[in-house]
């Protein structure tokens, strides 16, 4: 057991190891590993064994939806859309994988990393013919739903957030602010629109016009998506079910937006009964040494909902939209309004 001291002592060295990586960071590209990165490549564990022969994968997809690394301390963190893909490669190899369950707990994230998630898993389907269900947690809107309507099935816990079928680019201005404290900025453009959205100029209607006809384009190819994957939905409710609402996964079976309501054990048995087999054990994928004790273990890498923390020094980076590069989302955000 480690005495007072030795704990203050462990305290001050991690201190003083980051505090050395922020200095030595301000004066230029800095790159640090910590032992022998290994071998990363997925590894696959059984936490349902049912001596069937066949398998069922449970493929997570947590966080925010964009195509970059996600924030981590002292390492390179996952890009989403990477490790989605190298999971359905895997799934697709694996010839005793007769069925995938895409675990989705997501708000949505930028317009074009949710299409290329989607794109995916239609190839993996195409290449396949497996069959992929999709189990949504706490929260599936948004690019999370969008990405939900490349599966063969939807089911929802009851208690699930979902849909908030819709665009959102965020723009704020400053120069109300700036004027009244004496600062002037211009920018000198190849043309009138090149400075649309900047925060240092007031947006005119000629700037608006112009990012309103991206949202409802990106719009309209969403509410495509759902009407393929949807078609059951009535068309004179088709309009008020994807203005941007949200629903609890109760209300999205009545409206029409899941196929049931359940949990990982419904999801399993849709799963084999869409692949034609009456057993199957269920896998997880995972990188090397993330420990997988149950049918609710998420990959840590995966989840990006923590973030990273130390807890000696309590340094904590937590994952949100400052995280991710400017642009047009999918996005389901209580505290910002919807543009479409």
């Amino acid at each position: 057991m480690r005495s007072a001291t030795d704990n203050r002592g462990l305290m001050m060295k991690v201190i003083a190891l980051l505090s050395l990586t922020l200095t030595l960071a301000a004066c230029g590209p800095l790159t640090m590993t910590i032992g022998a990165p290994g071998d990363q490549r997925l590894q696959t564990t059984v936490i349902e064994n049912h001596a069937g022969g066949n398998r069922v994968a449970i493929i997570d997809l947590s966080g925010l939806i964009y195509n970059g690394n996600k924030p981590a301390l002292l390492r390179q963190g996952e890009n989403p859309v990477n490790l989605l893909q190298e999971k359905l490669e895997k799934a697709r190899t694996d010839e005793k994988v007769k069925a995938v369950i895409l675990r989705l707990n997501t708000p949505g994230g930028t317009v074009t990393a949710s299409d290329m998630m989607y794109r995916e898993v239609m190839r993996f389907k195409t290449r396949t013919h497996k069959p992929v269900i999709a189990l949504m947690m706490d929260i599936t809107a948004s690019g999370g739903y969008y990405l939900a309507c490349a599966s063969d099935e939807m089911i929802a816990y009851p208690t699930t957030v979902v849909g908030s079928i819709g665009v959102i680019v965020q723009t704020i201005s400053f120069k109300g602010a700036m004027n009244k404290i004496g600062i002037d900025a211009e920018a000198i453009t190849s043309g009138p629109n090149k400075d649309v959205g900047s925060p240092l100029v007031k947006m005119t209607d000629e700037h608006r016009a112009i990012l309103r006809s991206l949202v409802d384009d990106f719009y309209n190819r969403f509410v495509d998506i759902v009407r393929q994957a949807r078609p059951e939905i009535p068309a004179d409710q088709f309009a008020r079910i994807t203005d941007g609402r949200v629903f609890s996964g109760e209300d999205a079976l009545k409206v029409g937006l899941v196929d049931r309501v359940g949990d990982i054990h419904d999801a399993f048995e849709a799963a084999k009964t869409r692949a034609g087999i009456r057993n199957a054990d269920l896998v997880i994928y995972h990188r090397p040494l993330e420990y997988v004790g149950s049918v609710y273990a998420q990959s840590s890498v995966s989840s990006g909902n923590a973030g990273t923390q130390i807890n000696l020094a309590q340094f904590n980076f937590a994952e949100s939209l400052n995280d991710s590069s400017a642009g047009f989302y999918y996005l389901w955000d209580p505290t910002i309004p919807f543009t479409r």
